[in-house]
């Protein structure tokens, strides 16, 4: 029906009547809708209605010309060339337009044209200079003459905002923008004020530093009453935390904590230790910061988090008598925050005559006095406080044995039957006693724990000390892998995030690469199959598709196409259905069915609270943990680790072009490390080869069971189009059976072309001999 009235929908577009044209144009765009092929019958009609002076014509082509936008490519390419100036022309005549009450709205002339108009320029205008270029000059007016005190207003600069943003502006009009958007955030309107650090947290990738002229704004938004506008501003000043400012920010975070509502406690305490590990430089500022939250938010602190903490403290020697002594005071005035108390009685087991002798004193630090009984006391006050919680109460135990050797007059006591000092056999005594009360415990973990620290105080005095030494150092490194690779395993889709630039930072200032994302691959242990390829004519050998699959019998054609009783199979190595459409794009089964999971690997390290001695030693560690493959090992305070491998001495390989299309170009890099021909190391490049810029990028690979791969993070996740960058991502490889079956891989790339989602998809089986 659509096809046989749009012939005369086109008359009616020239009637004489503005109302007859109106409801033509209207017609028209609800035909375009159903029939996107037939846009280009109405592309020089709807031009031509921009040339009216009524406001209902006019608001109606210019819908019109964003259903073809939308519609057609080609009709993109021509409403850019030939609408442009009307558009303009427009907007000039009604932002100068003198009053009129048919369309005037609170003081201002038809704000709805105002708006379809902005939103038009914005799809003309994005990934294309030349019209960006043109609509600058009229933009800048609009944003400086339009009223701001009221709310017709104040759409039209929003959607002045959002166009200037969203279209190749001068870095001046941007500037502009984002102080539309600096003055949207004092507006009584809770609505305004979150619309505009919605589109500030896009801005602060455009242009840092001009959103950070209005950093003290948006830190008062953080204390704002409205909920919505807390998390988002809090979200944005973590955006704008950089090694200059990370100093002054947390300040202001850390006393917001003290008055924050409980709500609102565990974002902000999140938020603020991760800032820490993030940028922190020193690593006495790093603990003053913990210590700080530790005390105000121990309650709302994760696990994670103060696990992280202890593992920092074992490795800083220098810090630990400063770090037991802030914590033993601090327990003093917050006991109740459970957090602090599990690692003030961790370091106080740990370095219980550190705390007592005052060793190790920085020259800002004030001395304090602390007696053994003092530190017992402490342990004691956390075992009494928190009897439901078997962490905790794990955690003091093992501090109480410890501190049965750690103190100078115990380490002289001999066995308990022959003191020599009253003082020793006291405080043996007590500490046996405090254990003693847990030997009818109901819980297991703490009945078990008592009965043998009791016999080892009392029967093992002789093995004591040797078998309660300092607890060796934490490899920090490792742990910061295991933590990075647990957290993504709780994610349960991935979507990319702008990265920051240098990597993750440690307490040290030493630079460490981030971990790499969790990205939705096939558990390759599973009985999935590779799909066809159409980037290599190469086809897979059968023995890689079995090897591939963990299957037997995999039929081949003559041809390399998987056979009929297979093809599902083969199709779903990705999760990417038994088809795909002709612009990459995944049929409707094929959006629904779930992606695999990642592959299972062996946990890195034990688990961390047996690192903290919080379970008992016959607790079992699980053998298998969902982890990802990490860059290489950083120390946290040492730099990079002794097996880190000189570029200079790498073995550089012939680039290949492991994928081309009309759309995109995939060349990998590839180096050797010498003494591993196992191990090969790929750089690859992504470049677009469409006019249109890719957001959202995210590249994926698989391979077969004998082939490990580890992936790092992309350098990016926006790739511009016409080949004038692109972004880039390095990843290794293991083949543990070099020199007898190649390497090969699959590999699957999703982006987004002006908001349509896209999927490519293909096999890598030219890699050059010896790989």
């Amino acid at each position: 029906m659509a096809r046989d009235l749009a012939p005369e929908v086109e008359r009616l577009m020239r009637s004489r009547d503005a109302n007859t044209k109106k409801k033509a144009a209207l017609c028209s765009v609800r035909i375009v809708r159903k029939v996107p092929d037939l846009a280009e019958n109405f592309m020089g009609l709807a031009v031509s209605l921009l040339k009216e002076k009524h406001h209902g014509v006019l608001i109606s082509a210019v819908q019109l010309c964003t259903e073809l936008c939308k519609a057609s490519k080609d009709a993109l390419g021509y409403l850019r060339k030939n609408c442009i100036e009307g558009l303009v022309r427009i907007l000039r005549d009604v932002s100068n337009s003198s009053y009129a009450p048919e369309y005037d709205v609170a003081g201002i002339s038809d704000p709805f044209l105002h708006i379809r108009v902005l939103k038009l320029m914005r799809m003309l205008g994005q990934g294309d200079a030349d019209c960006s270029d043109y609509m600058n000059d009229i933009l800048a007016q609009v944003a400086t003459k339009t009223e701001s005190n009221k709310n017709a207003g104040n759409a039209i600069l929003y959607e002045c905002v959002e166009t200037i943003m969203g279209i190749e502006a001068t870095s001046g009009l941007r500037v502009l923008a984002i102080n539309i958007l600096g003055r949207f955030l004092s507006n009584r309107d809770n609505n305004i004020r979150y619309v505009a650090l919605n589109i500030l947290m896009r801005a602060i990738t455009v242009d840092a530093q001009a959103v950070q002229r209005h950093r003290v704004t948006i830190l008062e938004c953080v204390k704002d009453a409205d909920a919505s506008i807390r998390k988002r501003a809090l979200e944005l000043v973590y955006l704008l935390v950089n090694d200059t400012n990370v100093k002054p920010l947390t300040k202001e975070l850390v006393d917001y904590l003290q008055v924050a509502d409980p709500d609102f406690k565990e974002d902000l305490t999140a938020k603020i230790c991760s800032i820490a590990e993030k940028f922190s430089q020193e690593k006495l500022w790093y603990l003053d910061q913990m210590f700080k939250v530790l005390s105000l938010a121990g309650n709302h602190v994760k696990d994670d988090v103060w696990h992280a903490l202890i593992v920092v403290i074992s490795n800083a020697s220098e810090l630990q008598g400063y770090s037991v002594r802030s914590l033993y005071t601090a327990l003093q005035a917050y006991s109740e925050q459970g957090s602090l108390l599990r690692v003030a009685v961790w370091c106080i087991g740990e370095y219980g005559e550190m705390l007592v002798n005052n060793v190790g004193m920085l020259e800002a630090e004030a001395p304090i006095t602390v007696t053994e009984s003092d530190a017992v006391d402490a342990v004691e006050l956390g075992l009494n406080r928190y009897s439901p919680d078997v962490t905790t109460r794990s955690m003091c135990l093992v501090a109480l044995l410890k501190l049965s050797s750690r103190f100078p007059s115990m380490s002289e006591c001999l066995p308990w039957y022959q003191v020599v000092t009253w003082k020793c056999f006291s405080m043996l005594m007590r500490i046996k006693q405090i254990v003693a009360q847990n030997k009818e415990n109901m819980v297991l973990e703490l009945q078990q724990r008592s009965i043998e620290f009791g016999s080892i105080i009392q029967r093992h005095q002789s093995i004591r000390s040797s078998l309660l030494e300092r607890m060796p150092v934490l490899d920090e490194a490792t742990y910061l892998v295991k933590r990075a690779s647990a957290t993504q395993a709780t994610i349960p889709a991935y979507k990319p995030a702008a990265v920051t630039p240098g990597g993750l930072k440690l307490p040290n200032g030493v630079a460490k690469p981030a971990v790499a994302p969790l990205v939705d691959l096939l558990d390759l242990s599973s009985d999935d199959a590779p799909a066809t390829s159409a980037a290599s004519a190469t086809t897979a050998p059968s023995d890689f598709l079995q090897d591939l699959l963990g299957i037997g019998g995999t039929n081949l054609s003559t041809a390399g196409a998987p056979s009929s009783a297979s093809t599902d199979i083969l199709m779903d190595l990705l999760s990417m259905g038994s088809s795909l459409s002709q612009n990459g794009l995944p049929s409707p089964a094929q959006e629904k069915k779930p992606v695999s999971a990642a592959p299972q690997v062996g946990s890195l390290v034990p688990e961390p609270m047996d690192l903290l001695g919080s379970l008992s030693s016959s607790a079992s560690i699980s053998g298998t943990k969902s982890t990802i493959a990490a860059p290489q090992a950083v120390d946290l305070l040492d730099g990079l680790s002794p097996s880190t491998s000189v570029s200079g001495l790498e073995d550089t390989r012939p680039s290949i072009t492991a994928f081309q299309s009309a759309t995109l170009k995939i060349t990998f890099d590839i180096r050797k490390q010498p003494g591993k021909p196992q191990e090969t190391i790929i750089h690859a490049t992504f470049t677009n080869l469409t006019s249109s810029n890719y957001t959202d990028f995210v590249f994926q690979a698989a391979v077969p069971k004998f082939i490990q791969l580890r992936l790092d993070p992309a350098s990016g996740n926006i790739v511009p189009a016409n080949g004038k960058g692109s972004v880039t991502q390095g990843f290794s490889v293991t083949n543990n059976q070099h020199g007898q079956k190649p390497l090969a891989m699959r590999i699957r790339m999703s982006y987004k072309v002006n908001g349509e989602d896209r999927l490519e998809q293909g096999q890598v089986s030219n890699f050059p001999p010896g790989v």
